[in-house]
């Protein structure tokens, strides 16, 4: 390969990295990866609530830590102009009710904080407790979330 091919392989792997970091540090691509992460954790719970996988307290303390992490992060993913793009799922309610969002958003840190410090081992100990952590996603997601339609 010539000098020319090899500094322009070099640029655009330059660019292209660069490209990368810059859609690491913009809020709409980081709240969604967290959201994954959180969704990710929600299954294996969901599956031991319904019945279909065994108790496993390890899991669930992992997946409410999980929870933990994001709650703690996801209030200031939201930054005025962080509204469109990236097909975010961000419904316009979050800047148009922003007190609201931050209410709902606490109502999800608390519920996953006495989860946290319940620390159930048990199936019976850990329905009362995820019960409010799920329905206080649920009312958040209701308001404050645009379906994927994928």
């Amino acid at each position: 390969m010539s000098y020319p091919k090899i500094r322009l392989s070099l640029i655009a792997a330059t660019l292209a990295y660069a490209s990368l970091a810059v859609a690491d540090d913009d809020p709409r691509h980081v709240r969604h990866e967290l959201m994954e992460s959180v969704g990710k954790a929600a299954k294996p719970i969901g599956k031991m609530l319904k019945g279909e996988s065994d108790f496993d307290g390890d899991v669930l303390m992992s997946s409410l830590r999980t929870f933990e992490d994001a709650a703690g992060q996801f209030g200031e993913l939201f930054p005025a102009g962080s509204n469109t793009g990236e097909d975010t799922e961000a419904a316009p309610a979050i800047w148009e009710d922003r007190a609201g969002f931050e209410e709902a958003l606490a109502k999800w840190q608390t519920a996953v904080a006495d989860a946290i410090a319940a620390q159930p081992d048990t199936l019976d100990a850990a329905e009362p407790v995820a019960g409010p952590v799920f329905q206080a996603c649920k009312a958040c997601h209701e308001t404050y979330r645009i379906e994927d339609e994928d």
